[in-house]
């Protein structure tokens, strides 16, 4: 008994255009034809066929399966369990996270860590945080995070409605609010220059030059002039205030550059 490639394809729990990818991988033999050219398959194809599923349903890579064989076979298995173990787990952590995010009601956007104030974050903080997420390491993160959650809803919105025309009372007064409670996380003042991130291979120099940069794109030249005077009230803490009292627990460090470079306002 023989059968037609879409006899095959159904026989098998497949497509013809699978079977088709088969024959031009050279993993399926072409089969003999009938006088008007059409493919006829048997019993032996059909069982080819279903060997070739049932590897590939276990996740070995098409172009492996004409090539395993006994302890080949074996370690072809191994492999594809280590890929499929690594995929569980990256599908795992997928789920993680978009779990938090919808547990916060935190945009889709939000850096990794921070989804439980992701919501309460603007658009340029979340943005600056995931830089910083590639420039500092974990214990950096963690006191980001903390310094964060801790920042004031009230100086949060005074610092993003600031308008270029805002008087200098204004922005002294903002300056101070940000530095006061010593959770001015938009600065590296409270960042050790001993510290560096795994993506930021040109040490702390290099990571502090990606933040100043970001902080000069993504916010207004008044923000950052705002910016500029709360790091001049924190260091002003650092020398007057026990390191406890002005950074909370933060260690202080001894350098800081922030970009002043022209922006619309």
């Amino acid at each position: 008994m023989t059968w037609s490639t879409r006899e095959l394809a159904d026989l098998a729990g497949t497509t013809v255009n699978a079977i088709r990818h088969y024959h031009t991988l050279g993993l399926l033999d072409e089969p003999p034809r009938t006088y008007n050219g059409y493919k006829q398959y048997g019993v032996r194809d059909l069982v080819s066929l279903l060997r070739l599923r049932r590897l590939a349903g276990l996740g070995l890579p098409l172009a492996q399966i004409g090539t395993t064989s006994g302890s080949s076979a074996t370690d072809a298995l191994r492999r594809a369990d280590t890929v499929l173990r690594e995929e569980i787990e990256r599908f795992r952590r997928s789920r993680a996270g978009i779990a938090a995010l919808l547990h916060a009601g935190a945009p889709a956007d939000t850096p990794p860590g921070f989804e439980a104030v992701g919501a309460r974050l603007t658009e340029s903080d979340r943005a600056l945080i995931h830089v910083c997420t590639r420039i500092y390491p974990p214990a950096a993160l963690s006191r980001l995070r903390l310094m964060v959650s801790a920042e004031s809803a009230e100086v949060r919105d005074r610092l993003h409605t600031l308008t270029s025309g805002a008087s200098e009372l204004t922005r002294e007064d903002l300056a101070e609010k940000l530095a006061e409670s010593g959770v001015h996380w938009r600065s590296t003042v409270w960042f050790e220059p001993t510290e560096t991130g795994a993506h930021a291979p040109s040490g702390p120099r290099f990571s502090e030059q990606v933040f100043s940069e970001t902080l000069a794109a993504l916010y207004s030249r008044a923000q950052r002039d705002v910016l500029r005077r709360a790091d001049v009230a924190l260091r002003a803490q650092q020398h007057t205030a026990s390191p406890r009292k002005a950074g909370q627990g933060v260690p202080p460090v001894r350098r800081h550059t922030l970009v002043a470079s022209p922006r619309p306002q």
